[in-house]
């Protein structure tokens, strides 16, 4: 061919060569340091609550850093690009998961099922309710935002990158939950549809909010799973 026809090859911005020599290894690592703080505290007073403080504001301070230092906010999905379309369709899909979990929680606790005793206590008896906000900005920032661009960034297809990131966020709810093992695999089992249509909104609009509202709305249907459903469905 023509070397006149060929396309040249672009190189890549010195913002996004440092974004690329830091998002993976440092979110990986971030990951790797709850985690071992998650097993570690288990197995003392403190339970996973240390994991927890470094897993919220490790993830926002993370996801901020890079996104100043290296200037690239948009490319780790933090931005108003496609806002709008981000909302609606996270409000969407959204709707649907609400739906569905309120129903599969309803007939649950109608064939028995035990409640969640001890998320209870932590959201009521101590407080944290009113942080779910907080929490929620910082899983999305760190799975479908930094995480998840990084894998993008590197080549992985886009399926297995929604895949491998969805699995790790569904395993980190063992690592950062204070509360029993039981307890523990409800929420890593409502994590994965989170994870799987939060992973494919953002991918669709390069919007980590679509995330974000999207894992609100479910989070609300997990605080009417606790306090509202149970009552319905043993009168």
């Amino acid at each position: 061919m023509n070397s006149s026809s060929s396309s040249p090859s672009i190189a890549p911005t010195s913002s996004e060569q440092a974004l690329r020599e830091k998002d993976l290894a440092l979110s990986l690592t971030l990951i790797g340091a709850i985690w071992t703080l998650g097993f570690i505290g288990h197995f003392t007073p403190l339970k996973e609550w240390g994991a927890l403080f470094l897993y919220v504001i490790g993830s926002i301070a993370l996801a901020l850093w890079l996104g100043k230092r290296c200037d690239a906010f948009e490319r780790i999905f933090i931005s108003r690009q496609n806002l709008g379309k981000a909302l609606l369709w996270s409000s969407v899909v959204g709707g649907v998961l609400f739906a569905m979990d309120v129903g599969n929680t309803y007939f649950y606790y109608k064939n028995g099922g035990e409640p969640m005793k001890e998320m209870q206590t932590i959201l009521v008896d101590m407080g944290f309710l009113y942080l779910f906000p907080v929490l929620i900005v910082a899983e999305e920032f760190l799975w479908r935002g930094v995480f998840f661009s990084a894998l993008l960034r590197r080549g992985m297809n886009a399926h297995l990158a929604v895949g491998v990131a969805t699995l790790l966020y569904m395993l980190n709810h063992y690592a950062v939950a204070p509360v029993g093992f039981y307890e523990r695999s409800l929420m890593a089992m409502m994590a994965l549809p989170i994870g799987i249509a939060g992973g494919y909104l953002v991918l669709k609009t390069r919007n980590v909010w679509a995330g974000v509202w999207l894992h609100s709305l479910t989070m609300i249907s997990m605080i009417l799973d606790i306090f509202l459903i149970p009552s319905l469905a043993r009168p």
